[in-house]
């Protein structure tokens, strides 16, 4: 089947800090330059959920405050699909493990085969929900894309070992924060980025999330604050 490029495809992506109380620095790499999708741009991690991210046993669910408010316009199970996602693939395009050690239960996808081989189950609960963006119209593609944040001291393996990565992204390194605008990046990267520094040493929910809603009609900046659960 062709999958229609034009559609807007559910994303996830993850912004690893690393030192955050000190000298924050975050994980991103460069795009190639033949990619369909922001060719060359310095980027988080991050990719289109698959159909069986849904599916995929974790060792632990996302806090409670962000899975309300992924699933504040979503099908049930959603925000499970997303957690999956941004885990696989930070673990596709930088070898890094955000997992618990332990076994699956069941058979192991086929993209989950490394990832499972490494003896972790992937761990949610460190997935921190701080913005989502979408893609505005006209572009070769176009995502609903939700942004993770993840402190550095979850990663369960060694944080300067790329080895595993595939070669989606080049050039994968840690960058200070506060250097990080002098890369060629994505405006919605850029945008990010802002959140990111005012969250960089708070390691609490934030009280909402931004969202940045591009469609046809106008663009514009929301705050998700999701039903959240009560004692």
């Amino acid at each position: 089947m062709t999958i229609d490029k034009s559609q807007i495809r559910n994303a996830a992506t993850v912004i690893v800090i690393r030192d955050r109380h000190e000298s924050p620095r975050i994980l991103m790499g460069q795009r190639g330059a033949k990619a369909a999708f922001m060719p060359n741009k310095f980027v988080f991690p991050g990719g289109a959920v698959d159909a069986g991210d849904a599916y995929v046993p974790l060792a632990s669910e996302l806090p409670e405050t962000c899975a309300a408010r992924l699933a504040e316009d979503a099908e049930p199970g959603f925000a499970n699909a997303l957690a999956a996602a941004a885990i696989r693939e930070l673990w596709e395009e930088t070898g890094l493990v955000l997992g618990k050690p332990g076994d699956w239960e069941g058979p192991v996808p086929e993209d989950w085969t490394r990832f499972a081989e490494t003896g972790h189950v992937p761990h949610a609960a460190p997935l921190q929900f701080v913005f989502r963006a979408l893609t505005p119209p006209g572009r070769p593609r176009r995502f609903d894309a939700r942004f993770f944040l993840v402190d550095a001291g979850d990663i369960a393996s060694d944080l300067d070992d790329f080895g595993a990565a595939c070669d989606e992204l080049s050039h994968l390194q840690w960058v200070a924060l506060s250097d990080a605008r002098a890369f060629d990046m994505p405006f919605i990267t850029e945008v990010v980025l802002a959140e990111v520094e005012a969250r960089a040493r708070d390691t609490a929910p934030p009280a909402s999330v931004p969202f940045f809603k591009n469609s046809d009609e106008e663009s514009l900046f929301l705050r998700l604050r999701g039903h959240l659960p009560t004692e």
